[in-house]
């Protein structure tokens, strides 16, 4: 292989590891390499689990222990999910106590929680306990329960008790699927009632969501639309959604 190959590929990983988000066409133009190039180098990164792409691009595998199932929910709209991701910190205040479920979108919340101070975080999420691990300004408590593999998340009755000992100022929680009349859904009774114990023991409840669950339902529900304080979700929601939405008296962030 020419030395300008593995060069320019030592040189994307490099990137990609700084940024965390890279596109073809930025690559292609800063190393005067033709796209199809670039789709070629990208290909092998992800046959490698070295990086998940997406369309026009690609990002970085936050975790090496993520499985399949969970890296192709973090990979789905994820730009969308950054956004949501960073917007929700904003109401996140310095010496609260905040609950992250194990959700894609709950994982860009928890990367954004730099620079906030004396937090404590309950989660049921082994990566995001992981990607919060060196901030010595954020105490983690991990849930403890049965391992729920493919999410790398944690459930059962276990878990449950573990959080209903706590009373927390903001649980941020994402879903499968929202139903505007109905309400919020899950796939897992065992999920359903462990995001039914978080927003119980909640003081304000924020759920954070891409707009492509909107209009779906799915096997479980967790709670009625107005059960929750916030709705933040990315500006591809329609204008219906919108209304009755906010028709419930639920505040509503379009990042």
């Amino acid at each position: 292989m020419a030395r300008n190959t593995l060069s320019r590929r030592s040189r994307i990983l490099e990137i990609l590891n700084k940024t965390n988000v890279i596109s073809i066409s930025e690559i292609s133009k800063t190393f005067k390499v033709s796209e199809v190039s670039v789709r070629n180098d990208l290909a092998l990164f992800e046959k490698k689990g070295l990086l998940i792409r997406t369309r026009g691009g690609a990002i970085s595998v936050p975790l090496s222990s993520f499985d399949l199932n969970l890296n192709q929910r973090i990979k789905h709209n994820y730009r969308q999910k950054q956004k949501i991701g960073k917007k929700a910190v904003e109401y996140i205040t310095d010496g609260c106590t905040i609950i992250l479920d194990s959700g894609s979108t709950a994982i860009e919340v928890a990367k954004n929680l730099k620079g906030k101070k004396n937090i404590k975080l309950i989660t049921n999420s082994l990566p995001i306990a992981d990607i919060v691990a060196d901030n010595d300004q954020i105490e983690v408590i991990i849930t403890g329960g049965m391992l729920r593999p493919e999410m790398r998340s944690l459930i059962g009755n276990i878990t449950e008790r573990t959080i209903s000992n706590y009373y927390c100022d903001v649980a941020i929680l994402g879903a499968d699927g929202i139903d505007p009349d109905m309400g919020f859904y899950t796939k897992l009774d065992s999920e359903a009632s462990l995001m039914q114990t978080m927003i119980k023991v909640s003081r304000k409840k924020i759920i954070v969501t891409d707009s492509s669950k909107f209009g779906k339902k799915r096997f479980v529900k967790i709670a009625d639309i107005s059960d929750i304080d916030m709705i933040i979700t990315d500006n591809n929601i329609s204008p219906l959604d919108i209304q009755k939405i906010s028709s419930q008296g639920v505040k509503l962030v379009i990042t």
